[in-house]
């Protein structure tokens, strides 16, 4: 029986030893609207969520990894803002090295099962 064209997708994150999610894509996300829009604010507004929610995460991931990963101005005259620390900017650059690395075995070991699975069904 031949299967219809099947894509592989995958969803992944880091946990702590406690079980709690520090990072993921949707997190690495939100780290890149702060950096793309200058203020946290903006990057909720971008990623269509609430100024709550955006504000949670990255306290969250701030506190589960032990680092401050935004730096927030008040507002004034000319409004506040929002950047990412030296830290967070390393962290977003080595989860999409590391995204792409686990993209790319997934992909060419997903395949050969894929293969695989074809094979066993048509016997």
């Amino acid at each position: 029986m031949p299967l219809p064209h099947l894509t592989i997708r995958t969803n992944i994150w880091l946990e702590t030893d406690d079980g709690d999610v520090a990072l993921s894509r949707w997190r690495l996300d939100l780290l890149e609207a702060v950096a793309r829009t200058g203020s946290i604010s903006a990057a909720a507004h971008a990623m269509n969520i609430q100024y709550r929610l955006a504000w949670n995460r990255i306290h969250e991931m701030e506190e589960r990894l032990g680092m401050p990963l935004v730096q927030t101005t008040v507002g004034g005259r000319g409004g506040g803002g929002a950047q990412l620390t030296p830290e967070a900017q390393i962290i977003v650059q080595h989860l999409h090295e590391m995204f792409a690395a686990i993209d790319a075995s997934v992909q060419e070991q997903g395949a050969i099962h894929l293969q695989k699975l074809e094979k066993a069904l048509r016997e």
